[in-house]
């Protein structure tokens, strides 16, 4: 079995979670499972083809598990965004529409310098809304995107447009 292939046989799909029509995808098992985890780290280090990372930002929650060991493994700092309230420090925030009505995103307003080179992290790329936040998040504190990866791609709703412009890597 290839890594990708033993990647996804450690996602399980909870029907009807967090309500009825959604298929959540459970990631608990992959973390749990350290050689799931380190074919993750590969995976997404070695698609960057040895291009310079200065910082990883990793969207709340769940792009913090692999964001963090991502920037380990790359050097590289790790700045997290999350919901409106949650970082003690100065911020700036983004709005960003849900599926019925919106939210907000921060991160903290010294975290980018300007021109460092970004890669955003996250587990699940969807409908492209939290992304598109903080692609918005990182341009206006003038950090360079060098791409954005998620570990799974839900190609259905078309997530990928919202992100036009900046190169975009899934594993599955």
């Amino acid at each position: 079995m290839d890594k990708k292939e033993y990647i996804k046989s450690k996602i399980r799909d909870i029907k009807d979670f967090p309500k009825e029509g959604i298929i959540f995808k459970d990631i608990t098992p992959l973390l749990m499972d350290v050689k799931a985890g380190q074919y993750v780290i590969d995976l997404l280090v070695e698609n960057l083809h040895g291009q310079k990372i200065d910082k990883v930002v990793g969207m709340e929650s769940r792009g913090f598990f692999f964001g963090m060991l991502l920037a380990q493994r790359l050097g590289a700092g790790f700045v997290p965004v999350r919901k409106k309230g949650k970082l003690p420090y100065k911020t700036l925030s983004q709005t960003y529409d849900l599926e019925y009505g919106q939210d907000v995103l921060e991160i903290h307003a010294d975290a980018i310098v300007k021109g460092e080179k970004i890669l955003i992290h996250d587990d699940i790329l969807a409908t492209g809304g939290t992304a598109e936040a903080v692609v918005k998040l990182v341009e206006r504190l003038g950090g360079d995107i060098v791409q954005l990866d998620f570990l799974m791609e839900l190609h259905f709703l078309n997530g990928r447009e919202k992100l036009k412009g900046h190169p975009v890597y899934s594993i599955l």
